[in-house]
């Protein structure tokens, strides 16, 4: 019995580590990082470029955005946040308090 609960609370404590390390970097991801320091991740989740997935770093969330009218470049969102992209750079901010997150985002 002891046995079995040291064994489980290391197998514990090992998968609590693993939530501290930094976002992996997928191969089909495009990374940025933005003038805050944020590090966004972003891929377009179908073909034709119609749907966009987005996470931020220090963070497991994955955003599904849409394209969104009215705005010059590639605006996408689902409400929540909101990835503007145009060009080789972009922005992204919360949408219900439009507080910003990051601007200036690209390349590292």
């Amino acid at each position: 019995m002891k046995g079995g609960l040291a064994i489980m609370a290391m197998a514990l404590l090992s998968g609590c580590a693993y939530l501290d390390r930094p976002m992996p970097v997928s191969p089909d991801w495009t990374r940025w990082q933005c003038d805050s320091q944020v590090e966004v991740q972003w891929r377009y989740s179908v073909a034709d470029k119609s749907a966009m997935q987005v996470r931020l770093a220090g963070s497991d969330k994955q955003y599904d955005l849409t394209p969104q009218a009215g705005a010059e470049g590639e605006l996408f969102s689902d409400g929540v946040l909101a990835f503007h992209k145009k060009g080789d750079e972009g922005l992204v901010y919360w949408v219900a308090t439009d507080d910003l997150i990051g601007r200036g985002c690209k390349a590292p």
